[in-house]
C-alpha cells in the first residue's frame, strides 16, 4: 500500500482560506505542484517567502552561506514560551558560544555512555507493552521522554517530576497551534503574544519543572555527587573561547529544547516507522529475523542492524519530524533569475525535498531498498535532511538515530504489528508530523521465530 498523505490545497485560493488552511495544519495547506517545482514564490501583504526545493540552493542556504540566512523570528513566536533563548532558537555569537558548549556532549564517545540508559527505557517500553489494540504515538511519545529523562537528568519517566513535565508539554502542544498570528504578521516587540490560555499555563509550569531540575542538578555538581550524566556534561563544559559555562537560567532554555527536540521527533519518527512495517508485513519479518539474529543488543551490536536503520531512514524520509524550516535573507539574493527581497522568509521543506519527484524513484512508495541503490544514494546526498544539514544539523542527530534503531528493535523482538482497519491515520503538522487521530496498531506477541 501507498503511506497515507495529506491532500493538497488548489492551486490558488483566496488569502483568507489560506491562513485558515495553514494555521489548521501546515501540509494540506500546500499545493500539489511544491512537489515538482524547484522553487516557488508566496505573496501576501504582509511578507514575501520563497519555498526552495533545488538541491544546490538548498546547499547555499544551508551549508555554504548559512549566516546571509539566520532562522527566521517567525518560527519563535509560539515556541519562545518554553524554550526562551535556547540554541534552536538563537542565531549569530550566541547560537555559536551555545553550540561550542552543547556540541562536546553528543560526541561519538559520549553517545556509548548514553547506550546503557537508553537501552532500560527501550526494555521498559517493551515491557508497558501488552497484545491488543493500542494508540502507538502515545507510547511512542512515553518512550522517548523516558530516554530523555534517563539519558539526561538519570531519572525514569515514573519519576513524579519526569511524568509531570511530559504531561505538561502534551498539554502545551494540544493547545498551541503551529503557526500563531504572530508568525503570519509582523508584529513590534511590544505587542503582548496571545497564547491560548492553556498553553500559557502549561508554558509556565514547563518552565518551573526545568528550573526546579536543573536547580537540583547543579547543586549536586556542587556538591560533587552529580551522575556522569547529560545535563552534568553540559553545564561543566566550558566555552572554550571564554572559559564561561552555562548561567542557571541559561540551562533551563537548553534543557527545554532537548526535551522538546529530543521527546517529540523521536516519538514522531517511531510511531510512523511502527505504522509502516505494520503495512508492510514482508519488510516487518525481515527485521524481525534481523533483530532474532542480532540476540542481546550491545552498543558495538548496533552496526549490525543496517536494515532496521535503513527502514527507520526510509521513514524519516516519508514522514520527517520536522517538515519545514524557515531562515530569512539577511540581504537581497537571487535565486533562479528571481530577486529575492531583504527579509523574505525562506522555506526549506524536508516533507516536500523527501517527495520529490525528479529527484527521487517512486518517492511516496515505502522501500527502504531504496537506500542500497544509486539513486537513494544520490538523494541521500543532495535531498535528505530529516536533521537540517550544514552548521545548525541537529547536535542529537546521532543519539537519534540510535534511539530509534534501539527502541524498534526491542519492540519488535517481542511483538508483532498490524494495523486496525478503518483507522488509517492522516498526517498533520503539529510542532512535529503527527496523525491526526493517532496511529493505532494491534500488537501480537511474537511465540516463535520470525518467518523466513
Amino acid at each position: 500500500m501507498t503511506p497515507p498523505k495529506p491532500p493538497s490545497r488548489p492551486d490558488r485560493v483566496p488569502l483568507w482560506r489560506y491562513a485558515r488552511l495553514f494555521r489548521a495544519d501546515l501540509l494540506s495547506a500546500q499545493p500539489a505542484r511544491l512537489y515538482r517545482a524547484w522553487m516557488a514564490e508566496f505573496r501576501t501583504p504582509f511578507f514575501r517567502s520563497f519555498l526552495v526545493n533545488q538541491p544546490d540552493l538548498v546547499a547555499e542556504v544551508l551549508k555554504k552561506r548559512p549566516g546571509d540566512f539566520p532562522k527566521s523570528d517567525r518560527v519563535a513566536e509560539g515556541l519562545r514560551p518554553i524554550l526562551g533563548n535556547s540554541v534552536f532558537l538563537t542565531n549569530g555569537a550566541t547560537w555559536q558560544r551555545q553550540r561550542r558548549i552543547i556540541d562536546p556532549a553528543f560526541e561519538g564517545g559520549r553517545l556509548r555512555d548514553t547506550f546503557g540508559a537508553m537501552q532500560a527505557a527501550a526494555l521498559a517500553c517493551a515491557d508497558r507493552l501488552a497484545p491488543g489494540e493500542v494508540e502507538i504515538e502515545a507510547e511512542a511519545s512515553h518512550a522517548a521522554a523516558d530516554v530523555i529523562f534517563r539519558t539526561l537528568f538519570s531519572i525514569p519517566i515514573e519519576h513524579e517530576m519526569a511524568a509531570e513535565v511530559f504531561a505538561q508539554f502534551r498539554a502545551y502542544q494540544q493547545a498551541q497551534p503551529i503557526v500563531n498570528l504572530a508568525a503570519l504578521i509582523p508584529l513590534p516587540r511590544w505587542m503582548p503574544r496571545f497564547l491560548p490560555r492553556r498553553a500559557r499555563i502549561a508554558g509556565r509550569r514547563i518552565r518551573a519543572l526545568i528550573t526546579a531540575l536543573t536547580e537540583a542538578r547543579l547543586a549536586e555538581i556542587a556538591a560533587g555527587t552529580a551522575p556522569d550524566d547529560l545535563a552534568t556534561k553540559i553545564m561543566t563544559t566550558r566555552d572554550p573561547e571564554t572559559g564561561e559555562t552555562f548561567t542557571a537560567a541559561e540551562m533551563v532554555d537548553q534543557v527545554a529544547i532537548f526535551f522538546l527536540a529530543g521527546h517529540e521527533t523521536s516519538a514522531s519518527a517511531l510511531g510512523w516507522t511502527l505504522y509502516l512495517l505494520a503495512t508492510h508485513p514482508e519488510w516487518q519479518e525481515r527485521l524481525a529475523g534481523e533483530i532474532a539474529a542480532a540476540g542481546e543488543i550491545g552498543f558495538s551490536d548496533l552496526s549490525k542492524l543496517r536494515l532496521t536503520r535503513d527502514v527507520f531512514r526510509e521513514s524519516l524520509r516519508l514522514y520527517p519530524p520536522v517538515p519545514m524550516m524557515v531562515r530569512e535573507a539577511a540581504q537581497a539574493e537571487r535565486f533562479r533569475d528571481r530577486v529575492v527581497p531583504k527579509g523574505s522568509q525562506i522555506v526549506l521543506s524536508p516533507w516536500h525535498l523527501h517527495r520529490h519527484e525528479r529527484i527521487w524513484e517512486a518517492p511516496d512508495v515505502f522501500d527502504p531498498a531504496r537506500w542500497q541503490s544509486e539513486n537513494g544514494r544520490h538523494g541521500l546526498r543532495e535531498a535528505y535532511m530529516p536533521f537540517s544539514a550544514g552548521a545548525r544539523v541537529c547536535t542529537g542527530a546521532g543519539f537519534a538515530m540510535m534511539e530509534g534503531v534501539l527502541l524498534l528493535a526491542e519492540i519488535l523482538r517481542r511483538y508483532r504489528v498490524e494495523p486496525v482497519a478503518g483507522r488509517m491515520p492522516e498526517p498533520v503538522a503539529h510542532l512535529t508530523v503527527r496523525s491526526r487521530t493517532g496511529i493505532w496498531l494491534r500488537l501480537e506477541e511474537r511465540s516463535g521465530p520470525p518467518l523466513s
